[in-house]
């Protein structure tokens, strides 16, 4: 399963976002709604959810209170939901709010995860990675900055 691209759709008045057509397949078990670490709403496949929550489970003991807060912001935000028949979804107005979505939005395609940006957050966000990403990589490949420059 992998989602990828990045598709401008408007939210209608019920808050119902079509889902891409190529997407739509992945999604026919159910969806889980989900706030994500950034400004945007994660739709993710039950399957994608439920690996998610057990890497998440990995993280930490029900006896740290880090580790449930953290649970707890992700679990409490989160809906489950299926597609309509015109493959339509209804975003729940508390991640909307959360996300600071307006009708104009921009689903991304990230791996197992299809993220629900605002359309101009996202603007700002896609050129703040593409400045980012060269330390980026650096950083992830485990690579030395080099200070001869």
């Amino acid at each position: 399963m992998s989602f990828l691209g990045q598709y401008e759709h408007t939210l209608d008045a019920k808050n119902r976002l079509t889902i891409p057509a190529k997407f739509r397949a992945q999604l026919s078990e159910g969806v889980v709604l989900a706030k994500e670490q950034e400004a945007c709403i994660a739709i993710r496949p039950a399957t994608a959810w439920n690996r998610f929550t057990e890497e998440m489970r990995g993280l930490g003991s029900l006896w740290d209170q880090d580790y449930r807060d953290f649970q707890r912001r992700y679990t409490a935000g989160a809906f489950d939901a299926q597609l309509d028949a015109a493959g339509r979804i209804m975003l729940p107005q508390t991640l909307i709010d959360k996300a600071g979505l307006t009708r104009e939005v921009v689903l991304i395609g990230n791996l197992d995860t299809i993220e629900v940006w605002d359309r101009a957050r996202w603007r700002e966000e896609e050129n703040r990675l593409d400045q980012a990403v060269p330390e980026l990589a650096r950083r992830l490949s485990g690579g030395a900055r080099d200070t001869t420059s």
